[in-house]
């Protein structure tokens, strides 16, 4: 059974997402406040967080930031529509996705089943993959990157946006496709998070990112093979 940690201090956002999750027979375990979502995250070993910003104790961005110093656990965020600025941070820290509040909660389930579908692929390196372009080697097999033979630590949703671009090298991918494919849902109210992770990802492929923006389109991978 999949384990799910909601950390809200509302109680009745609390009550109702985890009336939808048990529902679709995931084992819920709740927190209201920085601190006890932070012993929650460490002791419950959820397979993914729903997380509050506004949070008493410590906010939720901090949090986010201690969870992402011991785990790579799937992160959705909740934002209020105020909170732009905070959305965006939290993106930049470690968060995979988010929603604005009030949200749909069957929205929220199915980002929550478009996870666990991304999670639950096989890994393993029957089907692997090896893309040597100039400077950037990418192996979907081990899921490492190398930039100028330096291996680059990325995030899980870092790494599935490199692996769409290497695939479609050369080709034009909007915002929605990369939702489509990286995310695996269909949801075009607000692509902010493409933008956030993509702008991460170059960050730290460095001048070697080789990450086009087509202006109007989308953004194309122009690397070179090798």
């Amino acid at each position: 059974m999949r384990k799910i940690l909601v950390i809200d201090d509302d109680q009745g956002i609390i009550d109702l997402i985890s009336q939808y999750l048990k529902k679709e027979g995931y084992e819920v375990y709740t927190a209201e406040d920085g601190p006890s979502g932070l012993k929650a995250a460490e002791s419950f070993k959820p397979d993914l967080i729903i997380l509050d910003i506004m949070l008493p104790g410590f906010d939720g961005l901090e949090l986010l930031s201690k969870i992402r110093q011991r785990s790579d656990v799937y992160v959705i965020m909740l934002t209020a529509k105020a909170e732009e600025t905070d959305r965006i941070v939290g993106l930049t820290v470690g968060a995979d996705d988010y929603m604005v509040k009030p949200f749909s909660p069957r929205e929220l389930v199915a980002r929550v089943k478009a996870a666990f579908r991304r999670i639950d692929t096989p890994k393993g390196t029957a089907n692997a993959i090896i893309y040597s372009f100039k400077n950037i080697k990418i192996d979907t097999g081990s899921r490492k990157v190398w930039v100028e033979n330096k291996i680059v630590e990325l995030t899980t949703i870092e790494f599935d946006m490199l692996k769409a671009f290497a695939e479609y090298r050369g080709m034009v991918l909007t915002r929605e496709q990369l939702l489509r494919n990286v995310w695996g849902y269909e949801y075009f109210e607000d692509l902010k998070v493409v933008d956030v992770h993509l702008g991460n990802l170059r960050r730290k492929l460095g001048a070697n990112h080789r990450i086009t923006t087509v202006r109007g389109v989308g953004y194309r991978f122009e690397a070179e093979i090798e």
